[in-house]
């Protein structure tokens, strides 16, 4: 259950149906508490530091007082900036600022200049916020992500829509949290976008609602537990036929770099032999990897191999006509970088995507799926969810919608949020590394649904592995990814093997 996320909607259906029947307040006061004691934890021995409590007008700001009284009574120095604005406060939050102002709660309406805060706890706006934030909030916004100490978000930063991951409005501004505590059930748009960049760590409180209660969620998280069953050491008895064939196809004249570093994720992936089929004519072998198997892609038979089709092809009348005849086979097939290009421009393509037997996963970043969708690249983001069920829906394959917060997608309905990598990808090449990684995975046999996830996965742990080692996140590069795949693969397999003897000495 922690891994599933769930929509605004949902979650107000999940609070009528939990919170009916209880007495008025019960959801604010038990918000509150459970702010106050995860605000606590994150003080630690700082407990002398005050608290700064930003109280909105709503509901998240009743919270936020509650939270603020809890703080006072544990021996917090607690100061809360509340201004109610011109609408009137809930009854349940008019109760929750009685009980603060009761206690030794301070109040300030404006933020001093200078203030040496432990903590800053954000209650300005939740998961309702519909317009931008404007005037004196945008002001506080401004100053709290200015600040340097811990921020405790509760339920969603402000300013940051809970369903898609994006700022709201043009222009609008949002809390960079460092923690979010939220409520009832995880949100999609705090993994999402511009979700990992304001949310911080986020911690899921549920409040007292029985899991039993809740709906199917929109979405997960993803985790290795997603593919770990197909995770296993390898045989002594085997050679490099038990392991599949990867073929990339592509290399156009001045493009023969990505189909390269796709063959080498390949590879350190675990595939048994990876060919490069380039359109262009191209150097006999690779000298960095000469592992690899360079040839023409003109007459270069696809029979029995696991395809990995579009890295630097360009749009050739060639590079059409591979497509159609990849497209037209039963080999599994990984669709990257042109060759979407090339299907989002052909009725006939796509057409023949969607009816394919056999395995197909899409690799698009949102330019390449507003492509393939027919629309902007704005509104792709603006909804990467949708974006990302369309897309799966309208190819019927299983389709990774790349960018900070990767969604796979497949045509069910089904979608996983990756929560692997860190901005050390975005860097030329990142993405024809995660397609080699998901060819080498659909060659030795697994599942489309799994490879995908188990790329994104592999790929993104991989960025943070060399970031853990020091490389990066500025100026890593694509080239130093398919190695620390690798790493993280066998760490992977190790963790879920048991041997079947003593060790050998």
């Amino acid at each position: 259950m922690d891994n599933h996320l769930y929509t605004v909607a949902q979650l107000r259906a999940i609070e009528t149906a939990a919170y009916t029947g209880l007495p008025a307040g019960t959801l604010m006061r038990r918000a509150g508490e459970a702010a106050a004691r995860y605000a606590l934890e994150l003080l630690g021995d700082r407990r002398d530091k005050p608290v700064l409590v930003l109280a909105g007008p709503g509901n998240n700001g009743g919270d936020a007082l509650e939270a603020a009284a809890r703080l006072a009574d544990a021996g917090v120095d607690a100061t809360v900036l509340f201004q109610p604005g011109q609408r009137e406060i809930s009854e349940e939050a008019q109760s929750a600022h009685e009980r603060a102002r009761a206690g030794t709660v301070g109040f300030i309406d404006m933020l001093p200049p200078d203030g040496d805060w432990g903590l800053v706890v954000d209650g300005l706006f939740g998961i309702g916020l519909a317009r931008p934030i404007e005037g004196d909030y945008r002001e506080m916004v401004d100053a709290v992500n200015a600040m340097r100490c811990p921020v405790l978000a509760l339920d969603v930063p402000s300013g940051l829509d809970a369903d898609t991951g994006a700022v709201v409005g043009p222009g609008g501004v949002a809390v960079r949290a460092s923690h979010t505590i939220t409520f009832l059930g995880d949100k999609p748009g705090l993994h999402t976008l511009d979700g990992r960049d304001h949310a911080g760590q986020v911690r899921v409180e549920m409040l007292g609602v029985d899991p039993a209660q809740l709906p199917a969620p929109v979405a997960r998280r993803g985790g290795a537990e997603l593919f770990g069953h197909l995770l296993a050491a390898r045989r002594h008895n085997s050679h490099k036929g038990s392991y599949g064939d990867v073929a990339i196809v592509g290399g156009a004249h001045g493009m023969l770099g990505a189909p390269l570093l796709a063959a080498r994720g390949a590879l350190h992936a675990g595939a048994g032999r990876v060919f490069v089929a380039m359109l262009d004519a191209g150097p006999g072998y690779d000298s960095v990897q000469p592992e690899l198997m360079l040839r023409q892609a003109d007459g270069f038979d696809f029979t029995g191999r696991t395809l990995v089709i579009g890295p630097g092809m360009g749009d050739s009348a060639t590079a059409m006509r591979l497509l159609a005849r990849a497209l037209d086979g039963d080999s599994p097939l990984l669709i990257d970088a042109d060759a979407i290009n090339l299907i989002g421009a052909s009725p006939d393509l796509l057409a023949r995507l969607a009816g394919r037997a056999a395995p197909s996963v899409l690799t698009p970043h949102p330019l390449e799926g507003a492509r393939l969708l027919g629309m902007t690249t704005s509104v792709i983001q603006a909804d990467r969810l949708e974006a990302a069920r369309e897309m799966a829906l309208r190819t019927r394959a299983t389709v990774i919608l790349k960018g900070s917060g990767s969604i796979v997608a497949r045509p069910d309905g089904e979608m996983v949020i990756n929560p692997t990598g860190n901005a050390g990808l975005a860097t030329a090449g990142s993405g024809d590394v995660l397609a080699g990684i998901c060819g080498a995975l659909l060659a030795q046999g697994w599942p489309a649904w799994e490879a995908a996830l188990g790329a994104a996965w592999i790929h993104g742990a991989a960025a943070d592995l060399l970031v853990a080692h020091g490389i990066g996140p500025i100026g890593m590069t694509a080239g130093e990814l398919p190695a620390a795949a690798r790493a993280v693969l066998n760490l992977l397999v190790a963790e879920v093997s048991t041997p079947s003897g003593p060790p050998r000495s």
